[in-house]
């Protein structure tokens, strides 16, 4: 009996022992939940992105996603037997110092098949540098965990089919390329965590600003306050050594820049809404600032009954004629059922600009447009500053609420948005300006509450309730 007893001792507190070096397992059940590393886990987009300040834990999710999928245990994607990933750090020193050590912290010592060092001991596998890790899949494979670091050049990232990369921090170009080819024929996941500290990069084009529009990109900002493991007294201290800028990167995870936005209020993740489809009275009008080698940017308005601003619908194509620009929003019109007149003539907004006639044609693009049936006005206030700042109304009310929505199929309506600078003697930067001259154009023309509640029918309000609140998933307004 004795025996007994004392063989139940031991298996308890080797249990224990466990639990306590068991990293993961806190990760996991934290009595403090880090939200924001919970989303990126839940994210269902394979190419995806923290930006964070320093010591917000971005690292921690980008190491514990290599943890997951290589032992075949994650708790939000499909698991595989066996799988290949690369972290990939800056260099080599940065990989023994960080990444690798987060790794090492998250892998339980009986996950480990096998270790291959580059240089140092593998019996001390933290104070040398690690080729790749063996860790034994729940399913009965063997994973590969390999590092790697951008000092080696993009030759030594050729010729590997993964299903997963991590990058620690921003990673060069040419590299950031060759690794997602490396994970296209098996349709793997690449996942960085960085503090964007070299302002305007492939990064902020591709990821932040996602001009193309790609579906699988997701990104999110940390920041201290966002690490519920994170002292106070840390924050303040470090807060007392930082100026603005320094404070934007390394606490917010905002990319630095030399200039402000113009538009900070805008928040893609308030801002912008998936689509839904729009009643006939709420449409408004179309927009469109015109351009044949530059590009035509047009699109399509909705107002609701509490005079909150939809954008639905976008047309924007550089290096087109007239006469393509003019069947494209007549088709757009019919896919969306969009309003005509007696005659079946789309109207719209345009720069007044396309009143002139230039030396090359005898005929101004109004005229152009009203030959083919898109019967434009040119009558909108093109103040820089007043349109800038009824802009700014639109997206920020006194109550906390926008005015303004937009359809996140508008990518580059976005993406202006999101990009959209000072530039020299207080005025923006022009450039990447299409979308958001036209943007000015309508909210400038069209009056605020121009349909009187006392007019609006109880059936149509309450039913626009309920659309509204189905679209916030259930939160009343």
């Amino acid at each position: 009996m004795k025996e007994i007893v004392e063989k139940l001792l031991r298996i308890e507190r080797e249990q224990a022992r466990r639990k306590k070096e068991d990293r993961l397992a806190r990760y996991n059940v934290g009595e403090k939940i880090h939200e924001k590393q919970l989303a990126f886990h839940r994210a269902p987009q394979r190419n995806r992105w923290v930006f964070g300040g320093n010591r917000c834990g971005k690292t921690e999710c980008g190491a514990v996603e290599c943890i997951y999928m290589a032992r075949g245990i994650h708790p939000y994607r499909e698991n595989r037997r066996s799988v290949t990933g690369w972290v990939v750090s800056l260099s080599t020193q940065v990989q023994r110092d960080v990444a690798q050590r987060k790794i090492l912290q998250y892998l339980r010592k009986d996950w480990i098949e096998e270790i291959v060092m580059l240089s140092g001991r593998k019996d001390s596998p933290d104070t040398g540098v690690i080729d790749f890790i063996r860790v034994k899949n729940v399913f009965g494979g063997v994973s590969v965990i390999g590092f790697k670091s951008c000092d080696q050049g993009r030759e030594k990232f050729q010729g590997a089919s993964l299903d997963f990369v991590w990058f620690d921090e921003e990673p060069p170009y040419d590299i950031y390329l060759e690794c997602r080819m490396r994970v296209m024929d098996k349709r793997g996941d690449i996942f960085g965590t960085m503090t964007p500290l070299k302002g305007q990069t492939f990064v902020y084009e591709e990821i932040y600003l996602n001009r193309r529009g790609d579906g699988e990109v997701w990104y999110e900002f940390m920041e201290w306050a966002d690490n519920p493991y994170l002292d106070e007294r840390e924050i303040a201290a470090l807060e007392g050594c930082m100026d603005e800028g320094q404070l934007q990167s390394r606490r917010y995870g905002k990319f630095a820049l030399a200039k402000g936005l113009v538009y900070p209020e805008f928040d893609e993740r308030i801002h912008v809404v998936e689509p839904f489809p729009i009643p006939p009275e709420w449409q408004d009008d179309i927009a469109i600032d015109p351009g044949l080698n530059n590009p035509l940017s047009a699109h399509w308005y909705a107002v609701d009954y509490d005079d909150n601003v939809y954008v639905v619908y976008e047309h924007f194509a550089a290096g087109k004629d007239i006469d393509y620009h003019a069947d494209a929003i007549k088709r757009i019109c019919d896919r969306l059922r969009w309003k005509r007149d007696g005659r079946g003539r789309v109207h719209a907004l345009i720069d007044s600009a396309a009143k002139q006639r230039t030396l090359s044609g005898v005929k101004s693009v109004c005229e152009l447009f009203y030959e083919r049936d898109v019967l434009v006005n040119p009558d909108v206030d093109k103040d820089l500053f007043s349109g800038i700042a009824r802009v700014k109304s639109y997206l920020n009310q006194k109550n906390g609420l926008p005015n303004l929505y937009i359809f996140s199929s508008c990518v580059n309506l976005i993406a202006e948005l999101k990009g959209y600078y000072w530039g020299s003697g207080d005025v923006p930067r022009k450039v990447d300006d299409h979308c958001l001259d036209e943007l000015r154009y309508y909210l400038m023309t069209r009056p605020k509450n121009a349909l009187p509640p006392a007019q609006i029918s109880p059936v149509l309000r309450e039913k626009e309730r309920l659309q509204r609140l189905r679209r916030r998933g259930g939160r009343i307004d």
